[in-house]
């Protein structure tokens, strides 16, 4: 069977949407764990990383680090949580009072596409209000999200409201279009006031 063909039939056996995004609070230092446990137990996990450069006083090295310590993002069923709740790692759901709160899927998708761009992506304070962009050339192009300037470098913010965290890439001044507001969705979550 061709490629082409099996992605086809994978696409259409599996007509059933995909669960939500929720956010698995983790023990300090078990996010590579605790996905490694999450995909052997079947669920999706996705735990986003960028690359540093760690000093010690004989050596200089490349090393990973989670753009969220300590949480991991997992797709599943919130009424069939405790397959995930039982995985080695795992502290607590995300959410308000006894159910865990979904992340919307445009979040996560902005997130990997900035760590799939090959850009250098890195932490950023969370923020709620700034100027709204849109990335117009590039591995970003469509992405939306909002514009700020850390040592006379633009960087674009994108953020995942649910965990008041945020995560930043470079890009080129040239490829970014100011629009008067953001989606609705990144406006919802975003704003004070706005519905």
């Amino acid at each position: 069977m061709l490629p082409a063909q099996e992605r086809h039939l994978t696409t259409f056996e599996t007509d059933v949407p995909a669960p939500p995004w929720f956010a698995l609070r983790v023990r300090s230092n078990y996010e590579r764990i605790t996905a490694t446990h999450l995909r052997e137990r079947g669920f999706e996990d996705f735990a986003p990383s960028y690359r540093i450069e760690k000093r010690w006083s004989d050596r200089v090295k490349q090393i990973d680090q989670f753009l969220f310590p300590g949480y991991i993002f997992c797709r599943f069923d919130p009424n069939n949580r405790l397959p995930v709740l039982t995985t080695p790692g795992v502290v607590d759901l995300v959410g308000f009072g006894k159910m865990p709160e979904h992340i919307p899927d445009s979040e996560i998708e902005r997130v990997r596409r900035m760590v799939d761009s090959g850009l250098l992506v890195t932490p950023y304070p969370y923020i709620q209000v700034g100027q709204a962009v849109l990335i117009e050339r590039g591995p970003l192009s469509g992405v939306e999200g909002i514009l700020v300037d850390v040592k006379g470098k633009v960087r674009l913010v994108v953020s995942v409201n649910l965990l008041q965290r945020s995560v930043s890439a470079e890009v080129d001044r040239h490829s970014i279009r100011p629009i008067p507001a953001l989606s609705a969705d990144i406006r919802r979550r975003n704003l004070p006031g706005c519905a």
